[in-house]
């Protein structure tokens, strides 16, 4: 179990990284026997505390993040999301790590206050499916296209790697670009 702690534009106190890493293993120990990879990113922002939890189990990722005006509260926000999401996909996350021979998970160690929590039981549908010519070009001119179609996110080939790429718009006004790693 390796849980980081880092801080951007803030500097984590010694209590504050401890309280962080306590929390941290609360969701550790779910999956005891896994190879676990925590990281914890607390920072500022217009008077809002920020904490980004990311959890990763054998290639399964768990992220839960939190603004509030006290970061232990924010911890504990970003905390109790990835216990829902740890309740709500417990019978994907068990399947997926029995095809691994891995540990499951014990759901009776969850927090008590999820327990009336709907569990997850049908498989999402995909309703529809389209296709499209992927042409080259540019991240600018992806990022152009997607505006002028109103959309959230766009699937390129990019001129530069030629590979297939996603530009998105992130929540904060600003875009992001996905490049494939093999």
């Amino acid at each position: 179990m390796d849980i980081i702690v880092n801080g951007k534009n803030i500097e984590v106190t010694p209590s504050l990284r401890e309280y962080a890493q306590k929390k941290a293993a609360k969701v550790n120990k779910f999956f005891a026997k896994s190879p676990i990879d925590t990281k914890v990113t607390m920072s500022t922002e217009r008077g809002k505390h920020i904490v980004d939890i990311t959890v990763q189990i054998n290639g399964i990722l768990l992220r839960g993040e939190e603004k509030s005006e006290d970061m232990y509260a924010s911890v504990d926000g970003a905390i109790d999301k990835i216990e829902r999401q740890i309740h709500k996909f417990k019978t994907k996350i068990n399947r997926k790590l029995r095809e691994e021979n891995q540990v499951v998970i014990d759901v009776n160690q969850l927090n008590p206050s999820l327990a009336n929590y709907p569990e997850e039981t049908t498989q999402p549908k995909i309703m529809r499916t389209k296709r499209f010519a992927i042409k080259p070009m540019s991240t600018e001119e992806a990022v152009m296209q997607m505006d002028l179609l109103g959309h959230d996110f766009y699937v390129f080939s990019n001129s530069d790697t030629e590979e297939v790429n996603v530009v998105y718009r992130r929540r904060d006004g600003n875009y992001g670009l996905i490049e494939p790693e093999f």
